[in-house]
């Protein structure tokens, strides 16, 4: 054996590499059962050559063995003390390993017993030795980026599995430390991750300090580079592109973030954190991400003199944050990185406090979810992402619906559109907890969604129009003033021309009963006290009123209804236990009590009345779209998280009493509302017969095309963030600058740019102070059917204007100008540069030549550009307007023109289903700007989160981020491919299709079917412009726009924005229906 330790010792002087070539020759032999005794009997030996001298032989052979001693330790073997190797590539354990190893001591010895454990950053893997040897966990898995590192641990595992003979050490349980731990090279988590490793304890000690040589943290990473460098990777870190980078934290936020991938639900990280950013910034590294923390242990331990700090005092000096370091290890008074740096240098020793953290997932499932939407490309999301919360009722509400949110990006490319009633989950989610919490039997047909309270209430009085309503005094701040303010009480109660007059009534029930008896009002809109609303008397006595006199109730609980699992006692509901909601009664419902955000508000109306609920969900419809998904979906999960665990109809529901016996005439829809409803066409769900994946919607306004990464990002960020300044929610600037590059609209003659959850809630706006001017709205033939009927149903006088199919329906400056003679007060709507539905496009020149006649005839000009941005083909010139020069030329010119924008950014920003409205007005007339403020007061508008989202999106977009640019690109080229491919297929069976050069929709006429006879429902019809719409939905599934809502005779609009597989179905039911109609 002297032979052999003279030729290993003889290569290992020759220099560090060497050193590490023959020991992993030592290795090799420790590996194969039948030299190991043999092998660690040679490592004995060397062990007791240099007992008194390990110092020297590390100088003069490049490594040592040496023991370890920890005083209370005793594992197994009962011993106090570790036999380690070590060599100069690798960190040798000293007050940073030796503080951890005591914060983890602290742990009481189940918390690792029989749990797999991974240590990151192992070094030679003494504290895994040292963890396996005291606590007997099932598996530790020793990881480090060096790789000598991993050998030199895997020796020193045989040293101590195997006594100074080479015999295996056995514990109580039968195994060695052989069979409780591994060693592997890794970057960070990376081998368990790939190898689909679940772990129960994390522990890691790491580097926290910024390599000042950058690029040497670029080298590719091998156990032959240089030994320096090797060193290195134990004292530095590279930028990590984390928001912690600029306090050195940048590896172990990345570690946390792996972390969360990989540890199971209960699992614990502990980590060693040097306090020289600051306790606060150790703190809020792990809780903005959604872990709880205790500090276990801190101590101070000198500054280790091989490290450069350098790193630390450039932050400073580019910015305001200051380091923790020490003057000694007594000084208690803190000295920024700069000063220490100096001290260092004139040969002083500074200190910095040492923490060991012990941290685990709130919610963990739930914050897994977040961080695996995350890490699919939306890595810059987590520098804003904030799970850190004072109070544990927010993060009980917040971190569930992020983690909704994160599964509905990772599950949909695209945000799916649903009824304008309201998403069907949502819904059926609400009544499964009036079902569930209250056993009031509903279903998700008995609810209608609203943007907010206000809107549901202003909808209701639009949809019956009453002579008088009474509204509770705490219900009519945003309603419009007129109807505040007027005194008709007299008259007919369903006159067209009458105003609606709002008397503000009392909250309290007897009082209102009073004025109910009085006054006679055909509808009532009220709350109740709160110490009215504990039994159902007072209910059933408002009840019994309204139905005598005969006004319809619209009973508003908002302040009584608790999202709780233990609701309080409701008078309302109880009541509705046991009788049924009357017809002319129903109930209703704002939801503002989020314990997140504070301005996101969503509300529901329930009723009994199949026509009432239809009836409020066309409203819905007409006037605001639809409510925002998002709203929906924040609310809904709350109302989710109170059912997923429950069992369903677990209790029976008891039968209840009809409450319809001898009711009085109610107030019907206003005439203006029932010829709406005749004459128009609403979202329609599959028939009953039809099964539902079969159906096609091409009758949808919405881009369902897939949503680019950076798009989910913007709105996920949104939600994510936490204390946003107003700044941040500004959108005004970028609304301005978007309209100056795209339409060349001069920003400085914008008035407030205003915004709406919806650019049909704005127009609807604009219709009333056309009605209030007494004007009369025209729109060019071939216009978005629900902005005609919308107009129509709130009764202003409106007009069309001709235009051809030669032209792709565009208005033309001659048919224009013929219409404006005729009409006092005119408003013109016009849409473009894309044109909803016909998908043309006007060019520069043809704008501005229709906008010289609106000019020479004093009207106002209404230009909608929402469906605009995804111009394919320029047609005709350029979509590009310059309008500023048509502006400039308006000076002077009658004063009652004015040019109003109406945009939105779901098509512009490729936001599909994440609507948002904008309206400009170019230095409008005093009385116009009084009345567009007076009738904007109800206007449901964003919450701050979707204003911080399109400011993003805005920033992006002005910014010509490459990102978003090519997915602008791919969504264009998509569109139109799949418009040359409807187009042909069409033409093929039988329809003219006019040419389409934007947008995501187009129009056809189906010529060849014009008057020839198919069934519908088992009966002969003959085909026209006004059924061909109900005979596609019934013999195919396709559901697309007919000539009731194009406005052009017998021309139908097909929108080919849809899923890629349902846009591949589209076509084939355009075929199954020629063979349907002519035969095969």
């Amino acid at each position: 054996m002297e032979t052999e330790m003279q030729k290993f010792l003889e290569e290992c002087s020759i220099s560090g590499d060497a050193a590490y070539g023959a020991i992993k020759g030592l290795l090799e032999r420790l590996e194969k059962e039948s030299t190991r005794s043999e092998a660690r009997v040679f490592l004995s030996e060397i062990q007791r050559r240099f007992a008194d001298s390990s110092i020297e032989c590390f100088k003069k052979y490049h490594f040592r063995i040496h023991d370890v001693w920890l005083n209370d330790f005793e594992g197994y073997q009962k011993r106090k003390k570790l036999t380690m190797m070590e060599i100069p590539s690798i960190f040798i354990p000293e007050d940073w390993s030796f503080t951890f190893y005591e914060g983890i001591n602290r742990h009481p010895d189940s918390f690792f017993r029989e749990k797999t454990v991974a240590e990151l950053g192992c070094g030679n893997g003494w504290i895994s030795i040292a963890l396996a040897e005291k606590w007997g966990p099932l598996k530790v898995y020793g990881l480090d980026i060096n790789p000598r590192a991993v050998k030199i641990a895997w020796i020193n595992l045989y040293l101590n599995a195997l006594d100074e003979n080479g015999q295996p050490i056995y514990d109580p349980d039968g195994k060695t430390l052989l069979d409780r731990v591994e060693f592997h090279e890794s970057d960070l988590l990376a081998y368990c991750r790939v190898n689909k490793i679940e772990l129960e304890r994390i522990v890691g000690c790491i580097p926290q300090i910024l390599n000042p040589n950058p690029e040497a943290m670029s080298k590719v990473i091998t156990e032959t580079s240089s030994e320096e460098f090797l060193y290195d990777l134990s004292n530095y870190c590279a930028l990590q592109g984390f928001v912690e980078d600029q306090f050195g934290l940048g590896l172990i936020a990345r570690a946390v973030e792996e972390g969360i991938a990989v540890i199971k639900p209960m699992g614990f990280m502990v980590f060693n954190m040097g306090g020289r950013p600051g306790q606060g910034v150790c703190r809020r590294l792990f809780e903005r991400r959604g872990l709880r923390i205790s500090k276990i242990w801190e101590t101070k331990v000198m500054q280790a003199a091989d490290t450069d700090i350098s790193a630390l005092v450039e932050i400073e000096k580019n910015s305001p944050h200051r380091f923790e370091f020490f003057m000694g290890l007594v000084a208690d008074q803190p000295i920024c990185a700069r000063t220490a740096s100096a001290y260092m240098k004139f040969g002083g020793r500074i200190s910095h406090s040492l923490s060991v953290y012990s941290c685990q997932l709130r919610q963990p499932n739930q914050v897994k979810k977040i961080f695996e939407f995350l890490k699919d490309g939306f890595q810059e999301v987590s520098s804003s992402l904030d799970l850190s919360f004072e109070d544990e009722s927010v993060a009980d509400e917040k971190i569930p619906f992020l983690a909704d949110l994160a599964t509905l990006f990772r599950k949909q490319s695209f945000l799916p559109y649903d009824s304008p009633a309201g998403w069907l989950n949502f819904r059926s989610w609400i009544a499964g907890f009036m079902k569930n919490y209250h056993r009031i039997p509903l279903t998700a047909d008995n609810v209608v969604v609203f943007p907010t309270r206000t809107v549901a209430i202003e909808n209701v009085l639009r949809l019956f129009s009453p002579r008088l309503a009474i509204v509770d005094d705490h219900l009519t701040k945003h309603l419009p003033k007129q109807w505040l303010t007027s005194l008709a009480l007299e008259g007919s109660g369903e006159n067209e021309v009458e105003e609606i007059t709002v008397i503000e009534a009392p909250h309290r029930s007897d009082l209102l009963i009073e004025l109910i008896k009085k006054l006679k009002p055909q509808i009532v809109i009220t709350g109740m006290a709160h110490f009215e609303a504990i039994t159902s008397s007072a209910f059933e006595n408002l009840l019994s009123t309204t139905r005598e006199i005969g006004s319809r109730l619209f009973l508003d609980i908002s302040d009584h209804l608790e999202l709780s699992s233990l609701p309080s006692s409701n008078g309302v509901l109880k009541y509705l236990t046991s009788h049924t909601l009357p017809s002319h009664a129903a109930i209703l419902c704002g939801l503002v009590k989020n314990q997140v955000y504070s301005d996101l508000e969503v509300a529901f109306i329930i009723s009994e009345d199949a026509a009432i609920q239809e009836g409020l969900s066309k409203t819905v419809e007409l006037l605001e779209d639809h409510t925002a998904l998002f709203s929906q979906h924040y609310y809904g999960c709350l109302f989710h998280e109170l059912l997923a665990f429950q069992i369903n109809d677990r209790h029976p529901i008891l039968e209840r009493e009809c409450t319809d016996k001898g009711s009085t005439t109610m107030i019907g829809f206003c005439p203006s509302a029932t010829s709406t409803f005749n004459g128009s066409e609403f979202f329609i769900h599959a028939p009953q017969s039809t099964n539902p994946s079969t159906v096609v919607h091409m009758d949808l306004d919405q881009n369902i095309l897939p949503i680019p990464s950076v798009v989910k990002a913007s709105i996920f960020e949104s939600f994510a963030r936490q204390n946003m300044v107003e700044s941040e929610t500004d959108v005004g600037s970028g609304i301005k600058q978007l309209l100056k590059s795209q339409y060349g609209y001069p920003s400085d003659t914008l008035s407030e740019v205003i915004c709406g959850n919806s650019c049909l809630a704005l127009f609807n706006k604009l219709v009333l102070s056309c009605i209030n001017e007494k004007g009369t709205f025209l729109f060019p033939m071939g216009t978005n059917g629900h902005y005609l009927s919308a107009a129509q149903f709130m009764k202003c006088n409106v007009g069309t204007i001709p235009t051809t199919p030669q032209t792709g329906f565009k208005l033309s400056p001659e048919a224009l100008k013929d219409a404006l003679k005729t009409v006092e007060r005119p408003w013109v709507y016009i849409s473009g540069p894309t044109v909803n539905p016909t998908g043309s496009v006007y060019s520069d020149s043809e704008i501005n030549s229709l906008l010289d006649v609106c000019v020479e005839y004093g009207a106002r000009v209404v230009i909608d550009t929402s469906f605009s941005g995804l111009e394919f083909e320029a047609g005709s010139g350029s979509t590009v307007w310059n309008l500023k020069q048509g502006i400039s030329n308006l000076a002077g010119s009658q004063k009652n023109f004015c040019l109003i924008l109406l945009g939105g950014l779901s098509f512009e920003l490729l936001a599909g289903g994440f609507d948002f409205g904008f309206l400009v007005l170019n230095e409008p007339d005093p009385d116009l700007a009084e009345s567009v403020g007076n009738f904007f007061r109800g206007l449901s508008r964003p919450h701050g989160i979707s204003k911080y989202a399109v400011r993003k999106l805005l920033g992006l977009k002005n910014g010509a981020d490459e990102r978003l640019l090519e997915a602008i690109k791919e969504q264009k080229e998509s569109l139109k491919n799949r418009a040359e491919a409807l187009t042909k297929t069409l033409t093929s069976c039988g329809w003219d299709v006019i040419g389409c050069h934007g947008g995501v929709s187009l129009v056809a006429k189906p010529t060849e079917y014009l008057g020839k006879t198919v069934k519908i429902d088992n009966s002969a019809a003959t085909l026209d412009g006004s059924n061909i719409r109900e005979a596609l939905l019934k013999s195919t599934g396709l559901c697309i726009n007919g000539a009731s809502w194009t406005r052009l005779p017998d021309y139908c609009r097909f929108s080919f924005s849809v899923e890629q597989a349902k846009f591949d179905q589209s076509l084939d039911q355009i075929i199954q229906f020629k063979k349907l109609v002519f035969g095969a």
